[in-house]
């Protein structure tokens, strides 16, 4: 079995352009990750074309890490009632097939 190999894929964020490195089978999630971060990057910059580059992308990323762990913590709590759920069906099995 042979592992993918990386392959350059140029992406276009705030009118500048960067070449990554991304197995073949990821590039459509690079894209969309690309495309996300200009949307971002460009909402916090909004109408001031001299803000700084690197402040823009440092608020860009907080914001999109601030997402991140809102929907790891939203998951966490999901996975918790699942589980609570899953424990109380599992009892109540129990107890109609101990009758």
């Amino acid at each position: 079995m042979s592992k993918a190999t990386s392959e350059p894929v140029n992406v276009r964020i705030l009118d500048r352009e960067y070449t990554v490195g991304c197995e073949p089978d990821e590039r459509d999630s690079l894209m969309a990750a690309a495309k996300l971060l200009d949307a971002k990057m460009r909402e916090i910059r909004g109408s001031n074309r001299m803000a700084a580059l690197d402040r823009v992308a440092v608020l860009a990323a907080l914001n999109l890490a601030h997402e991140l762990q809102q929907l790891r913590d939203d998951g966490s709590s999901r996975n918790g009632e699942i589980e609570r759920t899953l424990a109380a069906l599992q009892q109540r099995l129990d107890d109609v097939l101990a009758r």
